[in-house]
């Protein structure tokens, strides 16, 4: 894969010219100071080594052989919640390609040897012995399927469910069927259901995310499926732009189109063919996962030169962040009878990491706690009742998070919500 080579981003790391859009919100989007960072670790560590702009010049540094990946460099290399906020800020000035630098620099790693961390190692250890994160039995796979739950053989639309919402936030799953069938939209669900990758992926486990790609490209053409419909912002983009990258493809040449839950109904929302009839009572704001917003554009491959000034020939493609999935959300949950939607100052392709990103979770939870008491403090100075959002893994990084604020705050997955308001059933506490 030398398309996924650190080579291949000398140029982006070379010409960083400390300028710290990386680190710091747009001023003529920032609201204050409070909440002007957009760099999770920087925010947290105070020091450049762990930011966009240290880690490029880290990155150039090996590229020159003028470093080495010591202990030290593994730790800034993976102490970083992969968010994509640097590489939005970044192309606000410079159009340079620091996540992929980033992603890139995690591969070196695992290629010398040094990585991935003993964290990371074990999750990947249990998705290719159990074909998911957790190590749980096969087995318990469908566990959360209820009884009457209306699965077709063969369906348009096969519901991934990802591995969080099999084994953890089984409600995410049950909440998402329970609309399906409500509106009677046809779906499928995969026999075997393996991971999708992402973790292998984010540890730079390159080659072993690529081989799990593949094993479940090959079970989509078998069922025949149109649609990925997914509730994980990780598994989103994991199908939409993890795939085409690991294959060097552009997004539309997957021969399958990837949704979000959020994306179909409001498509059906927007033509008039959904509407929402029980109140939800509450107070919110939406918090935009990262990989559901800023990092969710389709992928578009590029290979060319650079000329003067970094002219690119072909002309490159670059994805901003600007066009992720951030209106349709919005749109459903103001579709709701009752919901008042404030907005966040970090929001769209600014918001601010849930913590949990990045495999952050696994091998740094109190860096992982510290990022989401400090969102969830920015939703609690909006005088919210709510937040809510469309990954489980923002949902877990939320509720470990919530307890420890002095005015907790409720934490729901907007699915949860749509089933409320949708079928009647009642809102979960």
């Amino acid at each position: 894969m030398e398309h996924l080579q650190l080579e291949q981003y000398k140029w982006d790391a070379e010409n960083c010219c400390g300028c710290k859009g990386c680190v710091w919100v747009d001023p003529i989007y920032a609201s204050g100071l409070n909440y002007a960072v957009r760099c999770p670790s920087l925010f947290r560590y105070k020091f450049d080594a762990y930011s966009a702009l240290g880690r490029l010049k880290l990155a150039l540094g090996l590229l020159e052989g003028s470093l080495n990946i010591t202990p030290t460099a593994v730790d800034i290399i993976y102490r970083c919640n992969l968010c994509g906020a640097c590489d939005v800020g970044c192309k606000r000035n410079l159009d340079l390609d620091p996540l992929m630098v980033l992603e890139t620099l995690r591969i070196r790693a695992v290629d010398q040897g040094a990585g991935p961390l003993p964290s990371h190692a074990e999750v990947a250890k249990k998705i290719l012995h159990h074909h998911n994160r957790y190590g749980r039995d096969k087995g318990e796979k469908r566990a959360w399927l209820l009884e009457g739950s209306r699965v077709s053989k063969k369906a348009d639309i096969l519901y991934f469910v990802g591995c969080n919402s099999s084994y953890k936030n089984t409600q995410i799953a049950r909440d998402t069927l329970a609309i399906l069938d409500h509106l009677g939209i046809s779906y499928t669900l995969l026999e075997q259901e393996s991971c999708c990758g992402h973790p292998l992926y984010y540890a730079g486990m390159a080659s072993a995310a690529l081989d799990q790609a593949k094993q479940n490209l090959a079970k989509v053409e078998d069922v025949g499926a149109r649609i990925v419909l997914t509730s994980c912002a990780e598994c989103y983009k994991t199908w939409k732009v993890d795939y085409p990258k690991l294959l060097n493809k552009k997004t539309q040449e997957m021969g399958y189109r990837v949704m979000h839950t959020v994306e179909l109904l409001a498509e059906m929302l927007s033509k008039g063919n959904l509407i929402f009839p029980n109140p939800v009572n509450m107070r919110v704001t939406y918090h935009d996962p990262c990989n559901l917003g800023r990092m969710s554009e389709d992928w578009i491959p590029w290979n060319g030169t650079r000329s003067t000034w970094g002219i690119t020939k072909p002309p490159k493609h670059y994805r901003r962040g600007t066009q992720g999935i951030y209106r349709q959300p919005r749109d459903l949950l103001l579709a709701l009878p009752g919901i008042e939607l404030m907005e966040l100052p970090r929001a769209r392709e600014n918001a601010l990491c849930c913590g949990a990103g990045g495999g952050v979770m696994e091998a740094y939870p109190d860096f992982a706690l510290f990022t989401a008491r400090h969102r969830l403090q920015e939703a609690a100075d909006m005088d919210v009742e709510a937040i809510v959002s469309a990954c489980p893994y923002c949902l877990d990084s939320f509720r470990s998070a919530s307890p420890t604020l002095n005015r907790p705050i409720k934490v729901y997955d907007i699915v949860h919500l749509l089933a409320v308001s949708l079928t009647g059933k009642e809102l979960d506490s």
